[in-house]
């Protein structure tokens, strides 16, 4: 796990975060994927910086790289 996104159940039930914030990796992740750019979300969320912006990202790939084994139904 990166040292900038926290998982906290008592935060943001438990949604990966920005580490310090209750801002969510996947609400990044989707400002980005509908055309925001990364000064804007500095702008919108200054209490970001742009290595947190880089760590959602890098996170939502991990998440995308990980493999599912399926467990064969007899």
């Amino acid at each position: 796990m990166n040292n900038r996104i926290s998982i906290n159940p008592k935060v943001s039930h438990g949604q990966a975060c920005v580490r310090g914030t209750r801002v969510p990796v996947h609400q990044i992740v989707h400002m980005l994927a509908n055309g925001d750019t990364m000064d804007e979300l500095l702008k919108d969320f200054p209490s970001l910086e742009r290595e947190d912006i880089l760590a959602c990202l890098g996170y939502a790939a991990e998440l995308a790289e990980e493999q599912i084994i399926p467990i064969d139904v007899l």
